[in-house]
């Protein structure tokens, strides 16, 4: 009894794909990630509310539709605030969620929106966002036009959201990554040997892993910790 009251209250995390792909596409990259780990979540993949501009990097590799979450240059970011406003619409009538998991330009959406509930510019009518898991993720790039108005302090002040940030060693957004974890207080990292990608998990990224989900389950009442390790799965 006290196992199936684990399950059914689970964290729930709304995971944001990367640019050009699609919320399907994300949940088949993750699925490499233990059985274990996954089921001690409930998952929610929306896709963006852009379809593709252009080519995607995965064609060939997984099947469209593909989308974005907005679009950038190097002299201006477009899109930005109708994209925050779709997604706090999805919040308001898909969760409460508990915690955010993004990848690529989905980890970028996902490092900033505690720190936009912080500073009470956006998200505001949803519940604070407790934890984010970051995949490649990045701080977006300086533009001539400057940042986008919700972006301008989105940076300024490390938040105390806790975080987890999965880097790989030939991810070409890598520095960008690193950069990221300065605005976090105390981020989990686990480093890879792969690229721009979701990466299996190897034992020292399993071991983070589940530090990481202690830490979480402390956020939680008693009767909503989540159970940790394979027989969790039991």
């Amino acid at each position: 009894m006290v196992g199936s009251e684990m399950r059914r209250k689970k964290p729930r995390i709304l995971c944001l794909h990367g640019f050009r792909i699609s919320g399907e596409i994300l949940k088949k990259m993750i699925g490499k990630w233990p059985d274990f780990v996954l089921q001690m979540f409930d998952f929610d993949f929306p896709d963006a509310p852009f379809p593709a501009t252009g080519k995607s990097d995965v064609e060939g590799h997984y099947d469209p539709p593909y989308y974005e979450w907005f679009q950038v240059d190097e002299v201006e970011c477009s899109n930005f605030e109708e994209c925050v406003a779709y997604l706090e619409d999805y919040m308001i009538e898909h969760g409460p969620f508990d915690g955010l998991l993004g990848f690529s330009q989905g980890g970028m959406l996902s490092a900033v929106i505690p720190s936009l509930q912080r500073e009470g510019v956006a998200f505001t009518k949803v519940p604070k966002i407790k934890f984010v898991i970051i995949i490649s993720g990045f701080q977006i790039r300086e533009l001539k036009s400057g940042p986008p108005k919700l972006l301008v302090n989105a940076y300024s002040t490390p938040t105390e959201c806790p975080s987890l940030h999965l880097i790989g060693e030939k991810d070409f957004l890598k520095e960008r990554g690193f950069k990221l974890l300065k605005s976090f207080v105390k981020p989990f990292v686990i480093h890879h040997s792969t690229g721009h990608t979701v990466p299996k998990l190897d034992e020292e990224g399993l071991s983070t892993m589940l530090k990481f989900i202690q830490k979480i389950q402390e956020m939680f009442p008693q009767d909503q910790q989540i159970a940790i390790g394979p027989k969790a799965a039991l």
